[in-house]
């Protein structure tokens, strides 16, 4: 096994791919494409997409269906040495769900300039009120990522 800190680039995009494809899945569900995997020890442990409005659940965000499904896989809570793949910069609720669920690694691709706590309004994970740290990398595959979020809200606002 690998030492978790190791970060290899190729493995980096292979999951952000698989979160790519989950938000392909939540679009044609009519869902906000984003899509997350959670990966410990190289396995994907945790999948999920976007579907509150599926779900009439406001939290349902990918990131959320991700780690709840990786917690319920491991039967653990916590979630140490593990990598969470999001195609889209976490929002603040989704940001205090990594924290407390000690999520080592946060790699996601698109920036989301209205509501991404990681970078674009804040740096969330740099505050020092919190118990744990999250190492963050930013901007893998973030041009397949802002293109099928483009394409989907071009769609939406080509059929109003």
């Amino acid at each position: 096994m690998r030492h978790p800190l190791i970060i290899d680039r190729s493995q980096d995009q292979h999951f952000m791919r698989e979160a790519l494809a989950l938000a392909a899945e939540g679009a044609a569900l009519g869902e906000v494409p984003v899509g997350a995997v959670l990966v410990q020890d190289g396995v994907v442990v945790g999948r999920g997409f976007n579907c509150p409005i599926s779900s009439h659940d406001p939290s349902a965000h990918a990131e959320m269906v991700a780690i709840r499904a990786a917690a319920q896989a491991v039967d653990n809570y916590r979630l140490p040495g593990s990598t969470l793949y999001v195609t889209l910069e976490p929002c603040s609720m989704c940001a205090g769900l990594i924290v407390h669920a000690r999520v080592q690694r946060v790699v996601y691709g698109a920036t989301e300039p209205k509501a991404g706590v990681v970078l674009s309004r804040g740096q969330f994970f740099a505050q020092d009120f919190l118990n744990h740290r999250v190492l963050v990398e930013g901007g893998v595959l973030a041009e397949d990522c802002g293109a099928l979020l483009s394409a989907f809200f071009k769609a939406r606002r080509e059929a109003r």
